[in-house]
Formats: C-alpha cells, sequence, structure tokens
C-alpha cells in the first residue's frame, strides 16, 4: 500500500472512531477511573483502553458490552455499522478488530486460568469415572 493510501486509510480510522474514544475518555474521567482501573474491572487489556481511547482501534462488540457495564452508560450509537464503502482499509480494520479478539480472549485466560484448569481437570474425571474407578479396584486387588 502507497504512503498516501495508508495516509487516507489513517485519516479515514482516526475520523470514524475520534468520536467514540473521546467519549470514552470524558466519562472514564467524569467517574474519576483510571486506564488502569477501567481496564481491571472490564477484565481488557491497559493497552487496549488506551488504544481505544487513542482511536488506534474499534472496540470489539465485548469490549463494549464490559465498558459499558463498568462506565453505566449506553454507547448504542456507535454500534450502528457505517455506510463504510468496501475499500482495502476495512480488511485492515477486521484484522485489528481480530488482533484485538484474541488479546481480548488472552486476557480472559490469564484472569481465569484456575477456574479453566479445574473445569478440564473435573470434565477428564467424569469422562474417565469407570476406567479410573475399575484402575482401583484391580489395584487393591492385586495386594
Amino acid at each position: 500500500m502507497s504512503s498516501f493510501c495508508q495516509g487516507i486509510f489513517q485519516f479515514e480510522r482516526a475520523y470514524l472512531y475520534m468520536e467514540f474514544g473521546a467519549s470514552v475518555k470524558e466519562i472514564r474521567t467524569k467517574l474519576n477511573f483510571s486506564q488502569k482501573e477501567l481496564a481491571e474491572q472490564t477484565g481488557l487489556t491497559l493497552r487496549t483502553i488506551q488504544r481505544i481511547e487513542n482511536n488506534e482501534v474499534k472496540p470489539s462488540l465485548h469490549s463494549l458490552k464490559e465498558m459499558e457495564r463498568v462506565l453505566k452508560t449506553d454507547f448504542s450509537e456507535f454500534k450502528k455499522t457505517t455506510d463504510a464503502k468496501p475499500y482495502e482499509f476495512n480488511v485492515t480494520l477486521k484484522i485489528t478488530d481480530m488482533n484485538q479478539f484474541i488479546a481480548d480472549i488472552k486476557t480472559l485466560i490469564k484472569n481465569n486460568w484456575k477456574i479453566i484448569l479445574w473445569l478440564i481437570v473435573i470434565s477428564f474425571l467424569f469422562s474417565n469415572y469407570e476406567a479410573i474407578k475399575a484402575g482401583f479396584i484391580d489395584g487393591w486387588n492385586s495386594k
């Protein structure tokens, strides 16, 4: 992509999300939340909050809902899809959204890894109950 096209892409992207990032920052500061506190309460990364407020990314639906919940506000006007023309920058935005989604999933796993581990262990025990039971009985009978 030429530098001219990249410049247009960055301008259009900034224009599309300028209002949202500014709104999030304004509401967050009115509620006396730091970016770190908002990140902790939403389960998003601090970097994701920074990128949203700086209009570097469009928040995923999950991120939007979590920010609505914590900030006790409605961002429904930003949920509407824009009538964007199918230029190449839409592909880049989708890749950015996917990267943000992956970052959100990593944060979710990082914050809940103990629960996930317990679920795996419990499901393993339930699915192999008969084999485990037979192993214990055979072990006791051989002594």
